[in-house]
């Protein structure tokens, strides 16, 4: 696929040359310092060394005191609490979080999972009949409720008191709940609206503890609050970067027994625990339970107290997980094959496709698998409960929510945010929603955001690459949107001899790479071995990559990780 590769500018030199020699660093990592808006010791400082000082004060965020407040009141009178979450990472870590924290504390308690297919996204009206037939007289809901105005008036008839924890866009009307935390309120003035669901959670229990006069028992649980930041996706920037620093901390030292679990499982055990294993290799399991089963059983994991019933629980997901990746497989070849066999869905500007039999708990997955192919926004629908139901992915800052928001008129329900959405509607009305959606995202989107974007910190020469170079990018970690792991790139660089292709298809590159400096380096190209004429004919090639360590027999050597190739035809 046709890539745009975007050289970010150079920051200011005079901040440049002055971080460089205050930190007695290299120009071009003092210049991807300036480039991140790091621009004094001070800023560069607290970058490279995250403090817990710097998270901000719990009580800034609106309605903080009412949720203190009214849960302070719940455990003086003995009520009966129920922690209720989503089915996803984000929502199965978050009541882990605040179920395992006042389990300490207090024992009249209980936790409810929806289900993905009877129930849905977020707040239902069988969980609050849960909650009735419970005599539970506070819901703590967290990374959902923002939207469920009519769920919380048919609580409120039943004596039944909410307290929202979401970090979802709200719509006009805030629900009527005892407290709604949320820092994308519009009225909301805290310094921080990117938290993920489990980060808001953290934030009432934090404001819980400062109130009780001590924070010493929070930390411990930052390992679900990690996990939860990089499978939600949101920035990895300010509150959510000092979160996620200490939250790896916790889960490379001391992980709790049911991601300890995972990660034996995984093979990530004594291992560096980054970011990108909780994206690709913790979350995807977490997630598999609510996918497959049902995100019961992921709270149970991540609140397990005993090593071999975590075991038994880590096993069965896993296998739920095997489960998942198989039938994403055979959808993402059902759905790639409806495109390439229909004219009209290849012309189009987006995607929208449905099978009443697929999977519902995998179609998210396979609209991020379609739009690597191609490169639009993306709707896949499956049937369920009578209705259709689907997940949405988009492309290049295209606003997919305000888009699918103009085709509201069709839908049942819909939630989300710019990235990615859910959405429910009439089997009858998919044919005119998909003309509608195409008919705005034609109107609305550019040929620009078409086109898969590559951002490049840097160029450079490999000679440029060395172990002390390496060691400091390495500190710019945790990665993710707002701070991604740096990429670079080098032009006219030439096959040394032995570049070959490997893997058990046969799809992948293993580089050996010589640039106009005759300096030499290693690489690898995942998917890419249709290039491999391109080395073999010593065509001047040019390539971005991102920078990773090699381990192979015990010896850790540093490679290239392409991310595109573009033959220079000059």
């Amino acid at each position: 696929m046709e890539q745009d590769w975007i050289l970010k500018p150079n920051g200011n030199q005079e901040y440049v040359d002055k971080l460089s020699e205050e930190l007695t660093i290299e120009k071009p990592i003092a210049n991807m310092l300036v480039q991140r808006g790091i621009t004094t010791f001070e800023q560069a400082k607290s970058f490279f060394r995250p403090s817990l000082d710097d998270l901000h004060d719990p009580f800034l965020m609106k309605d903080m005191d009412k949720a203190i407040a009214r849960l302070e009141n719940a455990i003086i009178n003995n009520e009966k609490i129920l922690i209720y979450g989503d089915y996803d990472v984000d929502g199965t870590t978050s009541v882990a979080l605040v179920y395992s924290y006042l389990k300490e504390i207090y024992r009249n308690i209980d936790y409810y999972i929806p289900d993905r297919y009877s129930e849905g996204y977020g707040i239902s009206f069988k969980g609050i009949d849960y909650a009735e037939e419970n005599k539970q007289t506070l819901v703590i809901a967290l990374d959902c409720g923002i939207k469920a105005n009519d769920k919380i008036v048919y609580a409120n008839n039943k004596n039944i008191d909410f307290i929202i924890c979401d970090h979802h866009n709200p719509g006009e009307k805030i629900p009527d709940a005892v407290a709604v935390l949320d820092p994308k309120r519009l009225d909301c003035d805290y310094p921080f609206d990117g938290l993920s669901g489990c980060g808001v959670g953290f934030k009432f229990l934090q404001a819980f503890s400062q109130k009780k006069g001590t924070t010493d028992n929070l930390w411990k649980y930052l390992d679900l609050v990690a996990v939860s930041i990089a499978s939600d996706i949101v920035p990895i920037t300010g509150e959510n970067r000092t979160l996620a620093h200490f939250g790896l901390k916790q889960l490379n030292n001391s992980p709790r027994i049911g991601l300890k679990s995972i990660l034996d499982f995984t093979g990530l055990l004594h291992k560096d625990i980054s970011i990108a294993d909780c994206v690709f290799k913790i979350g995807p399991r977490i997630n598999a339970a609510g996918r497959i089963e049902s995100g019961n059983s992921a709270v149970k994991l991540l609140t397990a107290q005993d090593e071999m019933y975590a075991f038994n629980m880590s096993s069965k997901i896993n296998n739920f997980n095997e489960t998942r990746q198989n039938l994403d497989r055979i959808i993402t070849r059902e759905a790639l094959e409806m495109i390439e066999s229909n004219e009209n869905l290849k012309s189009r500007k987006s995607n929208v496709l449905y099978k009443k039999d697929w999977h519902k708990g995998v179609i998210g997955i396979v609209a991020s698998r379609i739009i690597e192919s191609y490169f639009k926004p993306t709707i896949i629908l499956t049937e369920s409960n009578g209705k259709a139901t689907g997940s949405a992915r988009s492309v290049n800052d295209f606003n997919l929510y305000d888009a699918i928001d103009e085709c509201s008129d069709l839908l049942e329900s819909f939630g989300g945010h710019m990235h990615a959405a859910g959405l429910t509607l009439k089997i009858e009305n998919i044919q005119k929603f998909s003309e509608k959606f195409e008919a705005v995202v034609s109107r609305k989107i550019s040929e620009d955001q078409l086109i898969p974007k590559v951002n490049i910190d840097s160029e450079l020469n490999f000679s440029d690459i060395t172990p002390k170079f390496y060691r400091i990018i390495k500190q710019f970690a945790p990665f993710g949107p707002g701070n991604m792991s740096p990429v670079y790139k080098t032009d006219n660089i030439a096959d040394a001899g032995f570049t070959k292709i490997v893997g058990k298809d046969e799809e992948h590159l293993k580089l050996d790479l010589i640039d106009k400096t005759n300096s030499r380096i290693q690489g690898i190209g995942f998917n890419m071995a249709g290039y491999f004429k391109n080395f073999k004919q010593k065509n001047n090639i040019d390539i971005c990559y991102s920078i990773d360590e090699n381990e192979f027999l015990g010896k850790k050597t540093l490679q290239l990780r392409i991310k595109g190739i573009k033959i220079n035809s000059k």
